[in-house]
């Protein structure tokens, strides 16, 4: 039985910027085919706009505010939004708050640093 705890997850930095904390995935699990990790964003940070060829991805904001960019599309993103991330499409993720914005990434495939386009 493959269980995880979040406060026994080491981080690292992805090749966006964001520190991740994987969860789940191939490297730590029986898990195969998708990825699960919690990333964390502080105050004023944001994440290198970048793409995935092969990887879908949600987004699931569980602490704090930010901005969302999809595309050309731009919104505000809070506590309890699930977004959802096609392969190929440029994402970018600012922390627009005063506390750490913290979110739940699942990707399928799983996450790897050699899927991650940057664009800017």
């Amino acid at each position: 039985m493959d269980v995880v705890n979040l406060d026994a997850a080491p981080a690292f930095v992805t090749k966006d910027g964001s520190e991740i904390r994987e969860l789940l995935a191939h490297r730590n699990s029986a898990i195969r085919n998708q990825s699960l990790a919690e990333a964390r964003l502080h105050p004023g940070q944001s994440t290198d706009e970048h793409y995935h060829t092969r990887s879908e991805e949600i987004y699931y904001i569980t602490h704090g505010i930010g901005r969302f960019r999809l595309g050309d599309e731009l919104r505000d993103v809070s506590a309890g939004d699930a977004i959802a991330i096609p392969p190929g499409v440029r994402h970018k993720l600012w922390n627009t708050g005063i506390e750490p914005l913290r979110l739940l990434c699942c990707c399928a495939p799983g996450y790897e640093h050699s899927d991650t386009f940057l664009t800017e």
